[in-house]
Formats: C-alpha cells, structure tokens, sequence
C-alpha cells in the first residue's frame, strides 16, 4: 500500500486517563472536569477521560465530561472484555463525539506472565472485542499493548485482525519505553506498509518516557506516517511520564522544515494548561523542563541576556507568547552583565550609565555572590544605597562577630575615616549592640539610637535584610539611615553608619586625631 499523505496531526489527550495514573495525581470527578474543559480551549482533538470499569467515581467522572464538553471527542479506556466495553459505552455515549478505546497486550512476556492466553487466543479475542464494541460505535481505537517488544510477525496480525474487525485508529504503544527513536518510526512504517487493508485507520502512538524519549519517539513515528499521537499535559503518567503534548507541538510548529503536519491546538493555551495540571495533580513542573518549565524562557548568563536584549531570537528559538507565558525573564545573578543589570534598572525607572552604573554594577556582583537570585526590590536597595552614600566620611571595612548560647557577644569593626582605617573592639547585649558600640569608639560621635526596623527586602532564604535606623544627638538633631545585606548584622552597621554620615550635612563632629581607634 501507498503512504498516506494526510497533514494534520490528531491530538490525542490522555492527562486524565494515564497522567493520572502517576502515583499521588489522583483527581477527583470536578477537578477531572475543570481539566476537561481546559483542554478543549486548548484544541485537542480527543480528551481520553478515563478509565470507565475502575471505579463508580472514574465512571461518573468520564459521563459528566462526556455531557458537558464539546468540541474533542471523549474516550473511554477498555480492556477486550464485554463488560469494559460496556461500561466504557455508557459513559461516552451523552458525547456527540464518542470514542472506545480497546486494548490487549501483544508481546510474548504479557501473554505468557499476565493473561496466560495463546496467540491464537489474543486473535479471537481481538476480533471479539472489537467487533462487539463496534456495535455501540462507529469510532473504534484499538492498543496492542507492549507492541515494541512483540513479535514483530504477531503484532502485524493482530493489527490487521483489528481493522477487519472494524477499528479505526491503530494505536501502537511502547508501553515500557523501551524503543529508540531510529527504530520506532521505521517500525510504524513498517506496519503501514505491510498490513494489508491499513489505509482504512489512522496509526497512531503513545509512548512511554523510561529512557526519556517518549516525545523523540513520537517525532519519529509522526515522521514515517503516524498521524495520531497520544500524550499528557506535562507529560505526567506512569512512572517517568508519557509523551509531553507542549514539546510534541511546539516541536512540530517550530521545526515546520521537517514535519509537514499541522495540529489544531491553541498553543497560546499551554502555560494556563500546564500550571492546572500541576495545581490540581500536586506534581510540580520541573524547573528546566522544556515549554512550560520556569526556566524555558528565563536568561541568567550575561552573555545571553546581551544576547536577547539586542535581538530576541539569538537565544530564543520561539516566543514566550506563543506557549501562554507572559514574557521572557531575564534571571539576575553572578553571571548577569552590566546591559542586564542597566535594562532592569530602565524598566524599574532608574537610568544609569557611566560611573552611576558602574557603582551599582560593582555592588550588584558583590550581593550576587552572597545569593542566588537578585530580585528588583535587591536592586533598588542598591540604588538607593548609592544615593545615600554620596558624602560617605565613614565608611564599614569589616566586621568580625562572636557570639552564640552562654557567650558575651562581642564584635570587631574596621571603619574608614576619610580614608584612613580604624578598628575598635567591643562588648554588647547582643550582637547588633557590640557591633555599634564598636563604631561608637571610633567616630567618638555622642549619639543615641531611637529607632531600628528590620524587614526583608525579598523572599527566600537567601533574602536581603535590610535595616532603617534613627539616632539622635543631645542637641536634638536626628538622622536615618538604611543599609541592605544577606547578613542582618552587616545591614545593621550600614545603616548605623548611612546614619552617621546624614549627621550635620555629613561633617565629622570629632576630627581623626582625637579617634580612640588605632590606625590599621
């Protein structure tokens, strides 16, 4: 027989039938829905909605989709056993789309460990079961389970048996993952070309992610004539997954030179999808994982985010927009450049170029060493420091902290004095009081603090403290001052010494000859 030459690929959904087979994603009937209804904005053609003879509450979860769901066609899941088919029919059938779905295992370690059954046996039962199931619905979908690892001879009979007895789409699966992609698409052609009488279905796959090639295997099925492929949003289902649905479109639709097939789903639809079936099946999306992961349009390297600012396509093969997602993200950090850091800066409203964005810039690395990710309210921190710190007489060098359960906190402060070093030891109620005593024996200035708030400037663990602090002198005069750190500590020095220097226009009240520290 002649290939078929058809373009459009069919979508077949099974999130809600082997996604939630993955251990802890059980849904119940109204999230099942609320998917279902997700799915068919999204445009795929067939919602496989579940497993009818499981459960009363699969059974009644697959009706209702069947009755309130328009536009996919909805399938229920049967083994080759009249009272699968039975029950598989009443729930599908309020559809004006229905679909069965039969399947029975192929491969010689099925037949022999599972159903006991002989070749001849699996055949009969084939011919059986479609047939009856046929009765109930023109549009029949036939599995040989673990079809990778049958024999080949066999498994051709069998799909063959299948479309005799009136199925219309052959669903060939690797059940386990076992294939390789430059064995999988010759097989599907393979069995197109062969199996006399395969012009009358549609082959499709659904192929399972043990060795992570679930969707490379799909690609190449598409590639050799499958023009149906099952798959889950997110990829989710048995044990590593299945085949995920964004990366099989987003493939198909970013690589047009290579497949010359179209689908009909709305890709604008996945990120709303994705973070659904997250939500309601408690799996989380991985980071890194391609389309809708929280990296997949995210830039941390300088060189990449250069990249993009100037031209988007020299690190993105397609739009953020195109999957649902909002924008790209460029992710500051210690690899980030000077064009990242003054781009966000812009778009925060701040403009900075020259030695202005150099002193941020210098800042930044400093705090992007200390966390892993550097937030805007981090960098408008910085910003504000810089305008602080424009007359800076003092200015903290280092501090070293001693403190804990049972020991006298105590604290070691280097503080510049226009330029010239002093260092000073002390003892406090706690750490934060040593710290300050200390600074208070070098600058030898008589202030008394009135005031002092602490709060995150970001979330995480790795958050910046930042610290605002009022100090008043016996005359009466008061000051603020406000310094940022990952060590509330540190934050705390800088805002005493922020303060400091806001004391009478920044002039120092003691000059350095009379400072009590010793020169370092």
């Amino acid at each position: 027989m002649k290939m078929k030459t058809n373009d459009r690929l069919i979508i077949f959904d099974t999130t809600l039938r082997d996604g939630e087979q993955s251990p802890g994603a059980s849904l119940n009937g109204g999230e099942k829905l609320e998917i279902a209804f997700q799915l068919s904005r999204l445009g795929v053609d067939v919602i496989e909605a579940g497993f009818p003879i499981a459960s009363p509450g699969d059974f009644e979860a697959v009706n209702q989709i069947a009755k309130k769901v328009r536009g996919p066609e909805i399938c229920g899941l049967a083994r080759c056993t009249k009272g699968d088919i039975d029950a598989a029919w009443k729930a599908v059938e309020p559809s004006k789309k229905p679909r069965i779905h039969v399947f029975i295992a192929t491969s010689d370690i099925h037949l022999e460990k599972k159903l006991q059954m002989s070749q001849s046996q699996v055949l009969e039962r084939i011919s059986q079961m479609v047939s009856y199931a046929k009765k109930y619905c023109d549009n029949i979908d036939f599995s040989p389970e673990d079809a990778v690892r049958s024999d080949f001879q066999f498994l051709s009979k069998a799909i063959q048996t299948a479309i005799e007895a009136g199925a219309t789409t052959i669903n060939v699966p690797d059940t386990v993952g076992y294939a390789m992609p430059f064995e999988f698409g010759p097989m599907i052609k393979r069995l197109m070309m062969g199996i006399p009488g395969s012009e009358k279905a549609i082959f499709s796959v659904h192929c399972h992610n043990d060795l992570g090639l679930a969707v490379a295997n799909s690609l190449s099925a598409v590639q050799n004539g499958a023009r149906q492929v099952e798959c889950t949003i997110n990829g989710i289902g048995e044990r590593a997954g299945n085949a995920s649905m964004e990366e099989i479109v987003m493939s198909i639709k970013t690589r047009k030179d290579l497949f010359d097939v179209r689908t009909n789903i709305h890709t604008a639809e996945f990120y709303r999808a994705s973070r659904l079936v997250s939500r309601l099946t408690g799996m989380q999306v991985q980071p890194n994982k391609a389309i809708v992961g929280a990296n997949a349009f995210s830039h941390e390297s300088g060189i990449h985010q250069d990249g993009v600012i100037k031209f988007r396509q020299t690190y993105e093969i397609m739009t953020p927009q195109s999957v649902g997602v909002p924008s790209s993200s460029l992710v500051l950090g210690k690899l980030s450049g000077r064009n990242a850091l003054a781009k966000r800066l812009k778009d925060l409203g701040h403009v900075l170029a020259g030695k202005k964005l150099d002193a941020v810039f210098s800042k930044f690395k400093v705090l992007a060493d200390k966390k892993k990710y550097v937030f805007d309210e981090d960098i408008l921190t910085l910003v504000e420091e810089g305008e602080e710190g424009r007359q800076e007489n003092f200015k903290l060098e280092f501090m070293q902290i001693n403190s804990g359960t049972g020991i006298v906190p105590t604290a070691t402060v280097r503080v510049s004095v226009k330029g010239k070093s002093f260092q000073e030891a002390a003892v406090g109620d706690g750490p934060v009081d040593a710290v300050y005593k200390a600074i208070d024996k070098i600058t030898r200035i008589p202030v008394k603090l009135v005031d002092y708030k602490l709060s995150a400037v970001s979330g995480g663990k790795d958050a910046q403290g930042e610290v605002t602090v009022q100090v008043e002198m016996g005359t009466g005069q008061t000051a603020r001052g406000k310094g940022a750190s990952t060590d509330i500590i540190e934050a705390s020095a800088k805002a005493y010494i922020s303060a400091l220097n806001r004391i009478r226009g920044g002039k120092i009240i003691k000059a350095p000859k009379t400072l009590a520290g010793e020169r370092v």
